[in-house]
């Protein structure tokens, strides 16, 4: 029987052999990407910025859209009523009707039976968290003028313009902050996260696969984070909900 040492020196050598790698890739991308959050003005330049963004994406037409049909990476779907600020949310067999004005409203089905368990509260808060994280990466840029939210021009490589977008106030994960890339357009293309969930600040991901949907909003359909993709499948969209 092997001895109590031996078996510790074992264990100690099989969590150094799997987390030794991840704790050397995690010190490469931390020196290699992080950053500091950036310093910018705010004023009238920087709500300029952001007015040719939503006008660069067709803001009105996004507006006028009442009802918004999407999948989130394949795990959660959302049937969001913008005009009644109601969102039908689906993850396994559980469907959450949140009651985005008043959440005491919020209603839970688990295999479309009516919940009202111990758990409700639990399945409410976790269907408002994926909501709050999905649907930002579905239409973040018409959030920059939301009440909370502060913009900052910043000069970039070439004295190009980039805008700095932090949430004091609202959604999951409030203090998050976002520096916006454009293309020659004013449309974004990507934008940069110092934001809680994330342990290295100043990240990439991409806003570039736009699809302009029957409303005429224009909506992206797919992001990439590093070497990561985010889909957005079965994009529906409405004027006016019956």
């Amino acid at each position: 029987m092997p001895k109590p040492k031996k078996i510790l020196k074992f264990i100690g050598g099989v969590i150094i052999f799997f987390t030794l790698p991840s704790l050397l890739f995690f010190a490469f991308m931390y020196f290699k990407y992080n950053e500091e959050l950036p310093t910018g003005e705010q004023g009238v330049a920087a709500d300029q910025v952001a007015m040719q963004m939503l006008n660069a994406l067709n803001h009105d037409a996004y507006k006028a859209t009442d009802h918004i049909e999407f999948t989130f990476k394949k795990r959660h779907h959302y049937k969001w009523n913008k005009a009644k600020n109601t969102c039908d949310v689906f993850w396994k067999n559980v469907k959450v009707q949140l009651n985005l004005s008043n959440s005491d409203k919020s209603k839970v089905f688990i295999s479309d039976i009516p919940y009202d368990g111990i758990e409700v509260q639990d399945y409410i808060k976790k269907a408002l968290d994926y909501f709050n994280n999905d649907t930002f990466w579905l239409v973040a840029p018409y959030k920059v003028f939301d009440e909370g939210v502060e913009r900052r021009l910043v000069k970039i490589e070439d004295e190009k313009d980039a805008l700095l977008v932090t949430y004091t106030s609202g959604g999951s994960t409030p203090g998050d902050s976002y520096l916006w890339h454009f293309d020659n357009q004013g449309k974004p293309k990507s934008f940069q996260m110092w934001v809680d969930i994330l342990p290295i600040n100043g990240l990439e991901a991409s806003w570039s696969d736009w699809t302009i949907t029957d409303t005429g909003a224009q909506l992206p359909s797919f992001h990439k984070l590093m070497f990561l993709g985010l889909e957005i499948d079965d994009l529906i969209t409405k004027d006016l909900i019956e």
